[in-house]
């Protein structure tokens, strides 16, 4: 194996405190200091606690997993924690120390079907459920796939079509199609924890964040229906987040259940999940398909595994293979910046990214620092959750990408 060594790094950062270290939630009780309200809970450095404990902060409906045997996954343990790697600072890092310094939670490294490494931090355990943000999107491009595939809903009819409620907005004459590949025409800030801003909206209607003045604190769809269309739906991606609650609103209304009776019983169940899952809710009921799905790393590396092996789980066709070889297939004359500057060569496809146009390796990424990357090219697969200081820091996205590029190669080089 090649690429292996010392930490010989011209820079050595420091190494980020665990939840415990910084006394968070520790005592009985807590100190108020150390207890993440909903004004402060996923920001540092609460979010080193609260991302594995979500649902002692804000209601949750599972995802049940079924009564039967859970998946095997086969292992092969390599030691990969001295693989080295050049930093976007110039500095070289082992990947060990690249995993506590990025504010890792768990790691989980994939090769020829089998778990080849696997890394616990920050007080997570293999049984932990960790809020996944934004990778909760690409769990939504999968079922879309199913459900288009089934006939259950037309990709290419105006969601009006499907949700007759949406002709009050600017998503009534888009389609599905658009909307998965975030490129419809509808207003929508995606600017965190910015007073005033759509985003901003969402986390307060979602329960995320507290309610402000005497309003009553409106829901999930509420706020869909009040975004206006600015510009022609088909034009340039960008990236919206409500843009999956739309599409989870439409699953929903067409098959007539649940988004997490749906992912439990089209994906969950079928890809031989070990733990329930469990999505956020808002005052409604309604999931937050946009960023309020939690799993084990395990799980979610099963999951991982769909888009690695043409939809495949347990020997059965869970997801349609050509919709998996679509998440691949995306347009990068219309992906441009600021989402080139962490992948230059990328592009965007059924709320799924891929990292590289021409070799066709994809990612469900979230803010904070959560990553499922699957290569099929190689047969390689990782999963990063992670408690970043902030929502996006591009150059850590960068370095990540950096780390799985040194274990692919090491490994390929075996």
């Amino acid at each position: 194996m090649s690429n292996t060594g010392s930490n010989t790094g011209k820079v050595e950062a420091a190494v980020p405190k665990t939840a415990r270290q910084l006394g968070i939630m520790q005592g009985f009780p807590p100190p108020p200091e150390k207890r993440p309200t909903l004004e402060n809970w996923d920001l540092p450095p609460f979010n080193r606690w609260t991302f594995q404990n979500v649902r002692s902060l804000i209601p949750t409906v599972d995802v049940f997993r079924g009564f039967g045997p859970a998946s095997r996954l086969e292992e092969a343990p390599q030691d990969l924690s001295g693989v080295t790697f050049e930093r976007e600072n110039g500095s070289t890092v082992t990947i060990d120390r690249f995993l506590s310094e990025s504010y890792g939670d768990a790691f989980l490294v994939m090769h020829g079907n089998r778990i080849v490494f696997e890394r616990y931090l920050n007080g997570m355990a293999p049984e932990t459920l960790h809020l996944s943000q934004s990778v909760a999107k690409s769990v939504v491009g999968l079922l879309a796939g199913i459900l288009a595939s089934d006939g259950v809903v037309d990709m290419h009819a105006p969601l009006a079509g499907i949700v007759p409620e949406l002709g009050q907005c600017g998503y009534g004459d888009a389609t599905l199609d658009q909307v998965l590949d975030m490129r419809s025409g509808v207003r929508f800030s995606e600017d965190y924890n910015l007073p005033g801003s759509d985003m901003t909206r969402i986390d307060i209607a979602s329960g995320w964040r507290p309610k402000t003045g005497n309003a009553p604190r409106p829901t999930i769809r509420e706020v869909i229906l009040s975004l206006p269309k600015t510009r022609p739906h088909g034009g340039a991606f960008e990236y919206r987040s409500i843009e999956t609650d739309v599409v989870a609103w439409a699953l929903e209304r067409a098959a007539g259940k649940s988004l997490a009776e749906l992912v439990s019983q089209l994906l969950w169940q079928p890809i031989g999940a070990d733990r329930d899952a469990y999505f956020t809710v808002d005052e409604a009921g309604t999931a937050l398909a946009d960023g309020g799905f939690n799993a084990t790393l395990r799980d979610y590396a099963r999951l991982g595994l769909l888009a690695l092996n043409g939809g495949m789980a347990q020997g059965r066709q869970v997801v349609p293979e050509a919709w998996i070889e679509g998440l691949r297939d995306g347009n990068p004359e219309v992906f441009g910046p600021p989402y080139t500057a962490v992948v230059p060569g990328g592009a965007y496809r059924r709320f799924w990214w891929i990292r590289d146009a021409k070799r066709g390796d994809i990612c469900a990424r979230g803010v904070f620092g959560q990553l499922i990357y699957a290569d099929p090219k190689s047969g390689f697969l990782a999963v990063k959750l992670s408690t970043w200081p902030d929502y996006v820091i591009p150059s850590l996205t960068r370095d990540t990408f950096r780390a799985i590029d040194a274990i692919r190669t090491a490994l390929n080089d075996v």
